[in-house]
């Protein structure tokens, strides 16, 4: 049992069997209790404002508000004390997630045309990290350390790209008083930041009221998790001013153990990635493939997200990853070899868990666009896991690689 708990893929083998489960019990003759208990009314009500009307909702944007959280807290660290801290390290990476979110947008852009799924593009441009990651650590030493650390660069960067999306292009129709109301209460934490406030619990509280307030603003609330992420004090900073160290960079990652930052990030980790994360799939994987047929897979919001996960994202990261390297702008670390970066290409087309969220934001919950959309994210993220699986089971065999 130590050794299981131990593993560094457990927390992809959970969301794979939340997975499982989910379309086992959707397609099971008790399909009608999943459906009963997906849309489980909770009654959370406060005055007229009940924005947690259902299970799936309380998910949705409170329980993914806090995965954003812990995101947004490895963003933070990653920009101001870890791998992303200069811009020559953050350079490739961070050029390799660009490339890999626009390739599949206008694949799906590129398919979607004018019809109603167009609102979908969002859904194949995001990589799950969890999922991504764990089948990379499966696979042992036959993947080179620095491949972990590239590909965890590329969708840490990839996640921020999929935020900015979520925020600005699929909320709802915009509150002004509430928006004024987020805009303060992030006010008063970049205040608390600031005047040096390290405790966590004045943090935690105002970041309750702001995922109110953003939850009635009509933007999406988990934003509200990364706003707070944001704020959360980090490493100390040497500086002349002695000023907070609001996003600032730090030249010791190895200082910033026992920040405020890393250790809500080390409090939040198991949650996430042993609760919330299985959690959200079992709410949300859910596809009954009774009312699908072959046409399905034809239609274009199915077709667009399969392609743009299957192909999109490893043209874009493998496209962009050379541009950069040949370039000059960027450059690979060692054992980053052709075979190993088409292969870590290949596992940013799992898409699955911000695929299935922006999905189900972009059509509505149990929509037919929805489910065809969750269908393509399904085979797509399957596909992309099995190719890029081999790949880099296979090794390079004495490959010189990119340089």
């Amino acid at each position: 049992m130590k050794r299981i708990a131990e593993w560094e893929g457990l927390p992809g083998a959970m969301l794979l069997g939340s997975a499982l489960i989910a379309l086992g019990w959707a397609n099971s003759p008790w399909s009608g209790g999943y459906e009963a208990f997906c849309r489980m009314p909770i009654g959370v009500r406060v005055g007229p404002f009940a924005p947690l009307a259902s299970l799936q909702l309380l998910i949705n944007d409170l329980l993914m508000a806090v995965f954003f959280l812990q995101v947004g807290l490895e963003i933070k660290f990653e920009l101001t004390a870890g791998r992303l801290r200069t811009a020559r390290a953050a350079a490739t990476p961070a050029i390799a997630a660009t490339g890999g979110m626009i390739a599949p947008i206008a694949i799906y852009a590129a398919i979607a045309g004018r019809t109603g799924a167009a609102h979908g593009w969002g859904i194949a441009m995001a990589t799950d990290i969890a999922f991504a990651l764990g089948v990379m650590r499966a696979l042992g030493s036959r993947v080179p350390p620095a491949a972990i650390a590239f590909l965890t660069a590329l969708a840490i960067i990839d996640d921020l790209g999929a935020i900015l999306v979520i925020g600005l292009f699929y909320g709802e129709t915009v509150s002004p008083g509430a928006l004024g109301m987020a805009a303060a209460a992030t006010a008063a934490l970049i205040a608390l930041n600031w005047t040096g406030v390290r405790r966590l619990w004045p943090y935690l509280t105002i970041g309750a009221g702001l995922w109110c307030a953003v939850a009635m603003s009509g933007v999406h609330p988990t934003i509200a998790g990364v706003i707070l992420a944001m704020c959360v004090p980090g490493p100390p900073r040497a500086s002349v001013d002695g000023a907070g160290d609001f996003l600032a960079v730090e030249t010791h990652p190895d200082r910033g153990g026992d920040s405020p930052l890393r250790r809500l990030e080390h409090l939040l980790n198991p949650w996430v990635n042993f609760a919330i994360l299985p959690i959200f799939a079992l709410a949300n994987a859910g596809l009954g493939f009774g009312g699908l047929g072959l046409a399905a897979l034809a239609s274009p919001a199915a077709m667009g997200t399969a392609l743009g996960l299957l192909i999109g994202k490893p043209a874009g990261v493998i496209g962009a990853t050379l541009l950069a390297v040949r370039t000059g702008v960027g450059e690979l670390p060692d054992g980053m070899a052709g075979r190993t970066l088409i292969g870590i290409g290949m596992l940013a087309g799992i898409g699955f868990t911000m695929s299935l969220f922006i999905a189900q934001l972009a059509f509505g919950f149990h929509s037919a666009m929805a489910e065809e959309a969750k269908l393509a994210i399904l085979a797509g993220s399957s596909l992309s896991a099995l190719a890029g699986a081999l790949l880099l089971s296979l090794g390079e065999r004495g490959s010189r690689g990119c340089r």
